[in-house]
């Protein structure tokens, strides 16, 4: 018998009792399966009020299974299956409802069948937008709860304990190593949230919903992954992130940073602190690199550790061509360029929009100012390591070199 069928005492017709009413309750728990039959509450008794007496519910009645319609939402029953609990006790009710059954009268059948009609109609609408209504709630949060959850890992945060506990319900197993890749617009795009949910479908469908975590951070994307050793052959998290985001409408260019796998929940902040300085490094190193893994900066981080040390080599090796007609720039930039396609002159003035001569004629300027020769593999390591240094400290935009 229902909650509902007990706490009415009164009859609603002839033959309509809570004797009556629980044995068609006891009908519909036996069909409900693991759905829970209290969710019905007073629904039989408003049905049968309904075919006896015509009577629509009150809305404090309504009320009452839109709370139902929340509370299945909380147990975790299926919308469909609340649904149908209600079908199904409407249809069995009506079946053995004896003003229909034992009525010669088409008319009070009709009569009955309509009230009856409206009730169930208003019963599955409201417990709708009860179940609806909840569940929108609980997403939201869930999202909430997940927000703080990758802020916490991101920060590394001291109460290890309840961030572990924390992270249990999302599938997160802290014991083992995880990675973290950002990706960074090179733009502004008119839409991250839309990244995000494309690139947490792709990732959850390749990776597994464990030990994963999508999520959006000072306006980068933010994936949280098994680290690598755990799932050999798979596609690598960079670039499986770099493949997706290329996909989305106006979604080019994006630039990807993976950091590190680490054990822990102080691994996962540390893998984070990897990937935002490597897409720091490639921002002012000017790397248009589209994925770009931690390990592969870490000789710019040790260039970046004796700050004092680097200053000065900028400032012993190229501050000399500060005096150069137009600055020390366009050197500067010549000289990156042509590290960068391994000492080609020919490429080097392509890529510069220069001619050959124009190239050459610069290198030995920056010879005949520095002391230097760029063509000399016995100078190259030198100059090459001080056009690293001046990008990293910013040399010579911004002054952050001068008198050190």
């Amino acid at each position: 018998m229902t909650p509902g069928a007990r706490r009415r005492s009164r009859k609603t017709g002839p033959d309509v009792d809570d004797a009556w009413l629980a044995g068609v309750a006891q009908d519909v728990s036996a069909a409900a399966g693991d759905v829970p039959v209290d969710l019905l509450g007073d629904f039989l008794p408003l049905l049968a009020d309904a075919a006896v007496n015509g009577r629509r519910p009150r809305r404090s009645e309504l009320e009452a299974v839109e709370a139902l319609g929340r509370r299945a939402a909380e147990l975790g029953v299926s919308a469909g299956s609340a649904v149908q609990l209600y079908l199904s006790a409407s249809w069995r009710l009506w079946r053995e409802l004896p003003v229909v059954v034992r009525s010669t009268d088409s008319e009070v059948v009709r009569a009955a069948a309509e009230a009856v009609m409206h009730v169930v109609a208003d019963a599955v609408a409201i417990l709708a937008e009860g179940y609806n209504s909840a569940r929108r709630q609980m997403v939201r949060r869930e999202e909430t709860l997940r927000r703080e959850l990758v802020d916490d890992l991101l920060r590394g945060d001291a109460d290890v304990g309840g961030v572990v506990e924390r992270a249990e319900p999302f599938g997160l197993d802290l014991a083992r190593p995880h990675q973290v890749g950002l990706a960074a617009p090179r733009r502004r795009l008119p839409d991250v949230d839309a990244a995000t949910s494309s690139l947490e479908r792709i990732v959850l469908d390749r990776l597994g919903d464990r030990d994963v975590l999508v999520a959006t951070k000072d306006g980068l994307v933010v994936v949280l992954a098994p680290g690598e050793s755990e799932a050999p052959g798979r596609m690598d998290l960079g670039s499986l992130m770099r493949a997706e985001l290329d996909r989305l409408p106006r979604g080019r260019p994006w630039q990807v940073a993976v950091g590190r796998a680490y054990p822990g929940s102080y691994g996962i902040a540390r893998s984070y602190e990897e990937a935002r300085e490597a897409l720091a490094m490639a921002s002012r190193l000017h790397l248009d690199t589209p994925v770009i893994r931690a390990e592969q900066l870490l000789v710019y981080r040790v260039l970046v550790r004796d700050q004092p040390a680097i200053v000065d080599l900028v400032n012993a090796v190229l501050g000399p061509l500060r005096t150069a007609r137009g600055g020390a720039e366009p050197l500067l930039a010549t000289l990156e360029t042509y590290f960068a396609t391994g000492d080609v002159a020919t490429e080097t003035a392509r890529q510069l929009h220069l001619s050959v001569r124009a190239v050459t004629y610069r290198l030995g300027r920056i010879k005949t100012l520095t002391g230097y020769d760029p063509t000399d593999p016995g100078h190259r390591f030198t100059l090459h390591t001080s056009v690293l240094g001046a990008r990293l400290l910013g040399w010579p935009g911004d002054g952050t070199t001068d008198g050190a």
